[in-house]
């Protein structure tokens, strides 16, 4: 058998990137029984037929981490894309990227861009999560800014790409290396949305040493990964490290009192917009215990 990484899944068909080729595979019907499922990014062992040199996924070699939204394997960063403006931006759903990668540990980097757009407000956003301790870059696809900054951030890892529809990430890749030669798209001019130009999650070859993933954009994401609300805080960074100032060490920061993170709240040291998404998304882990 030969191991190589999946790069495409398309229509049942998964292509499979070895030392010497790309071969178009299907799975065997032992995963389906196992209930699991080939990812983008699995490393994988295959057995190629010699009459037409496609194969059959053999195995699958275990995963160090598993996306859920998108469904990828073995991603080291995640590179979360919002654009300032066309579509404007929307702090809410950017944390709720963040959580969903804090909670698969992954290294994050945001990129805010369309920079070009709105410099000023651009600046402020990145100030206020760098402040919190992210590593943020400003970027403009249409001037280049930032891009070599992202270019190397790329070094060593295997990144996803994700992001709202419209936000740029295709366009952000091509500034990366005109060789991937990706669909772009407009914002529409009824919804406000970015158009889906990325149909499928694809793994792209930077160099040697780095891969990366385009994934198709979405305006929504769910928490219904996160079963029990005590986790969350330890998905905003901030909110755990106040959080060990509380009375209560079960506190959830919201009603109870000698709340360290409501203090914090108050004088500043966490960011009011940060601390309401908190609370919103602990209703929502609520709601759907309920269902």
């Amino acid at each position: 058998m030969i191991e190589g990484i999946i790069v495409k899944g398309v229509g049942g068909f998964y292509y499979v990137k070895t030392d010497e080729d790309i071969i178009e595979c299907r799975a065997r019907g032992i995963f389906r029984e196992e209930n699991l499922t080939p990812l983008i990014g699995d490393r994988v062992l295959i057995r190629i037929s010699s009459e037409d040199n496609t194969g059959y996924i053999e195995k699958i070699l275990p995963r160090k981490t598993q996306m859920i939204r998108p469904p990828v394997a073995n991603v080291t960063q995640v590179i979360i894309v919002m654009s300032i403006k066309k579509p404007n931006i929307n702090p809410w759903l950017l944390d709720k990227f963040i959580v969903m990668a804090e909670r698969e540990k992954l290294n994050i980097l945001i990129c805010i861009n369309k920079l070009d757009l709105d410099s000023d407000k651009g600046q402020e956003l990145i100030d206020m999560y760098k402040d919190i301790g992210y590593k943020v870059i400003g970027t403009s696809a249409k001037t280049e800014l930032g891009i070599d900054e992202l270019r190397e951030s790329l070094n060593n890892n295997i990144s996803v790409f994700a992001g709202p529809s419209g936000v740029g990430k295709s366009s952000l890749l091509n500034s990366i290396n005109k060789d991937f030669e990706l669909k772009t798209g407009d914002v529409s001019s009824k919804t406000r949305r970015g158009k889906h130009t990325t149909r499928h999650v694809e793994l792209l070859e930077f160099d040697k040493t780095a891969y990366v993933l385009d994934t198709p954009g979405f305006g929504s994401l769910y928490l219904n990964f996160i079963e029990d609300e005590i986790e969350l805080r330890d998905y905003f960074i901030e909110i755990k490290r106040y959080g060990v100032g509380c009375r209560f060490i079960s506190c959830l920061h919201e009603n109870e009192p000698d709340c360290s993170v409501k203090k914090q709240v108050e004088l500043g040291n966490i960011h009011e917009s940060r601390y309401n998404s908190y609370l919103d998304f602990l209703q929502e882990i609520r709601k759907n215990r309920r269902y």
